[in-house]
């Protein structure tokens, strides 16, 4: 699963890493912990082991004398699992010595090939009592007289102190490191938020122009943040210096039209009836097709800026009232969900509700029904960060049959003469929608006539 979040991105990387570190630093440290303790406990043998060969002699009736004084009651007390152990070796008989602890039980010896003697003519190696302590021997042979009679020492402790010591300081390490983990990442997520705030800043300051709420980004933010805020601040510059240039040049056009349109249409009036009504026809409908393809270069110029916005309730109310007094007869019918924006230009909305509610007038007999809420569309590729508007114009009228749906949305097709108009209405509203990536359909309407369904952009919190 993808995260969007940058903050949750830098958490859970900078968790992660410290949880890692933290195992690893807390495994490095017990080994070397571990090592130095068995490092200890062997010197702490061979010490005790030279001690015995110290206290121990051949007597005057050849026999192993001595009492070794280790300084551990350990030694003393039985079946601990800390011994000592002196046997004669060569074919002088005598008996060995051996501590209290010991008692009347032995210790068996390894082989030599298995556990070979070191070069200070030691070896060490662990074994199971008769009692079933895991002990550790270190051994040594040494000659005690200048007749070459030798005797074998060993010394033996207890394993289980090296693993409780290992066991203490391990819970100890282990503790410590948890609370030096969790402090950490207390304050690295409060280091995290604290230096991505100005991101969130700069968010919620696109969220404000987004809403129409301000123009610009303001405010000062880090060395890291402002050129982005800088930037941004001159797209929005250059967008919106490209929308007055788009709408300027297309009222300069459409005013140096106006003129010879209406010369035309004046000209028209002193000639013949017939050919009057050709010349003013074609008129009428050049000056919709140069209005029409002048929209289309707007549109194209401000379409994807994030300072158009309309919100539909005002608008489509009042285009509502405009057709109420225009067709006294004709019961006009609104349902707008609240808080509705188009991420649209306020004249292109005008433009395409109100040639769906001229066309539903023209046709209806008592009543045109208009709806827009908001809506999903399948296909939808921008992973459902951007929101769309469903507007619902739907009369009581004729209607079309299936197979006239696709004529009525020919530019300049009129499918009934007998009705005023250029036949470009429809055909308006689907190259306005098309262009700002919407959709327009017509189909039988609920009420009997036609219904006419418009997709289009909406503002939400999440567009971006």
């Amino acid at each position: 699963m993808r995260i969007r979040s940058l903050t949750a991105r830098v958490l859970i990387l900078a968790t992660l890493w410290s949880a890692l570190a933290l195992v690893t630093i807390a495994v490095a440290i017990s080994a070397l912990y571990r090592q130095g303790v068995e490092r200890g406990f062997n010197n702490l043998l061979r010490a005790q082991l030279y001690n015995v060969v110290n206290s121990v002699s051949i007597g005057d009736s050849d026999s192993l004398t001595g009492s070794p004084a280790l300084g551990d009651l350990r030694f003393s007390q039985p079946a601990t699992g800390w011994y000592w152990l002196v046997e004669p070796l060569g074919n002088y008989a005598t008996a060995p010595l051996a501590s209290a602890s010991l008692g009347v039980a032995n210790l068996a010896v390894p082989d030599v090939d298995a556990t070979p003697f070191d070069q200070n003519y030691e070896r060490y190696y662990e074994m199971t009592d008769d009692v079933g302590n895991q002990i550790r021997v270190a051994e040594t042979e040494v000659v005690l007289d200048d007749q070459g009679r030798a005797a074998r020492f060993r010394v033996s402790g207890n394993l289980q102190v090296v693993e409780d010591e290992i066991a203490f300081f391990t819970s100890r390490l282990y503790a410590a490191l948890a609370v030096v983990g969790i402090g950490g990442l207390v304050v690295n997520g409060l280091a995290i938020l604290y230096g991505l705030k100005p991101l969130d800043r700069a968010r919620r300051a696109l969220e404000r122009i987004r809403r129409g709420e301000a123009e610009r980004i303001e405010g000062d933010f880090p060395s890291e943040v402002q050129p982005l805020a800088n930037e941004i601040n001159a797209l929005i510059d250059s967008n919106r210096r490209i929308v007055e240039r788009a709408r300027m040049q297309v009222g300069n056009l459409a005013h140096s039209l106006k003129t010879p349109i209406a010369v035309l249409l004046n000209e028209a009036r002193t000639l013949e009836k017939n050919q009057a009504e050709v010349i003013a026809t074609q008129a009428e409908a050049m000056q919709a097709q140069v209005s029409s393809y002048l929209n289309r270069a707007r549109i194209a110029a401000q379409r994807d800026s994030v300072l158009a916005r309309t919100e539909a309730q005002p608008v489509m109310e009042r285009l509502a009232r405009v057709m109420r007094k225009l067709n006294a007869d004709i019961v006009f019918e609104l349902d707008v969900a609240a808080d509705l924006t188009f991420a649209m230009e306020q004249q292109d909305v005008e433009e395409v509700v109100g040639n769906l509610l001229e066309n539903a007038s023209r046709f209806a007999r008592t009543k045109v029904v208009t709806r827009a809420v908001m809506t999903t569309r399948d296909g939808d590729t921008t992973d459902g960060r951007r929101g769309w508007i469903e507007v619902v114009v739907e009369d009581d009228g004729p209607g079309l049959a299936p197979d006239q749906i696709g004529e009525a949305l020919k530019r300049g097709r009129r499918l009934d003469e007998s009705k005023p108009g250029t036949g470009l209405g429809l055909s308006i509203v689907k190259e306005i929608s098309g262009e700002y990536q919407g959709s327009f359909g017509l189909s039988r309407a609920g009420i009997g006539g036609l219904r006419a369904q418009l997709i289009l952009p909406a503002v939400t919190k999440d567009t971006a």
